[in-house]
């Protein structure tokens, strides 16, 4: 009984969350829309743009639709992209960092790593053209996981039992009902290698890396800020601040004006990360760059 105690207890406390609080969130929310007005920032000189990515990395629609959003608008010479995320899925993680790299062709994307620029969050930030931290940030974690419960055992116990009816060898690869066999286990190590070498070389690419030292930079440690500056991992080691410089003079404009997110933006991004975070925890077998 101790066993199904420490296995649930997580979930139920996910589960206690969101019935404590999600009523008064959703509340709330309705009165932004109410009384926010226009959901886009009174800064209607604006020439510079923030973008952050927060939290665990499961869904990239909010940001990708930001991302366009100041791709598109004219008057943004110039992003600051504040990462503080423990990183997440890798195929919104490409996507975010594809996204980056598009945006980064048009005006100058300066990175800055807040607290953690890890794992799917580092790869996201990577095409900046500039990559700031804090001094106390966590930095690195390139590597990738697939994880998953084996609960077969448990199901023993209290006599459960699984029937599958399938086609194809590997379309129960993954399985928590039962040990994985070894042809499986070796066709997940492959798709975990090939996803490895994926983000391995992007980030040679983007931050001009030789691929061949990857287990110096790429073997899944984390750095503080100072030693990954050393790898060649990021570029400065500074102040929110001194990111803010970075930006303004690479956007090249001569008066600054910060675009300000509006209440509603702030409430959806509030919401977006704390959602991300209970999909995370409640997430079984997942490829993840973390």
């Amino acid at each position: 009984m101790q066993f199904l105690k420490n296995l649930f207890t997580p979930i139920l406390a996910v589960l206690g969350f969101i019935n404590k609080y999600f009523k008064s969130m959703i509340f709330l929310l309705i009165v932004f829309l109410i009384f926010s007005g226009d959901k886009s920032a009174q800064s209607p000189n604006a020439n510079l743009a923030t973008i952050n990515l927060t939290g665990a990395i499961m869904d990239d629609s909010q940001i990708l639709e930001k991302i366009k959003e100041i791709e598109n608008n004219g008057a943004i010479k110039g992003v600051l992209l504040i990462i503080d995320s423990p990183g997440g899925a890798l195929s919104p993680s490409v996507e975010i960092s594809q996204a980056i790299k598009s945006l980064n062709t048009k005006k100058p994307v300066v990175a800055y790593a807040k607290g953690t620029m890890a794992s799917g969050s580092y790869l996201s930030g990577v095409w900046a053209s500039k990559i700031y931290a804090n001094p106390g940030s966590f930095i690195g974690s390139i590597g990738v996981i697939m994880q998953g419960l084996d609960v077969s055992n448990l199901t023993e116990k209290i006599g459960i039992s699984e029937q599958v009816v399938k086609a194809g060898e590997f379309k129960e690869a993954g399985t928590m009902m039962r040990p994985w066999s070894e042809a499986e286990r070796e066709s997940l190590q492959s798709l975990v290698n090939q996803s490895y070498e994926l983000f391995a070389r992007e980030v040679a690419s983007a931050r001009k890396l030789k691929f061949d030292e990857r287990e110096i930079w790429a073997n899944a440690r984390v750095f503080l800020s100072a030693q990954a500056k050393k790898l060649g991992l990021i570029d400065e080691v500074g102040s929110l601040q001194s990111a803010k410089t970075a930006c303004e003079k690479l956007s090249g404009v001569s008066n600054p004006i910060w675009l300000e997110p509006s209440p509603y933006e702030k409430m959806l991004n509030k919401l977006a990360t704390q959602g991300s975070a209970m999909v995370y925890n409640l997430a079984g077998a997942r490829l993840m760059a973390f």
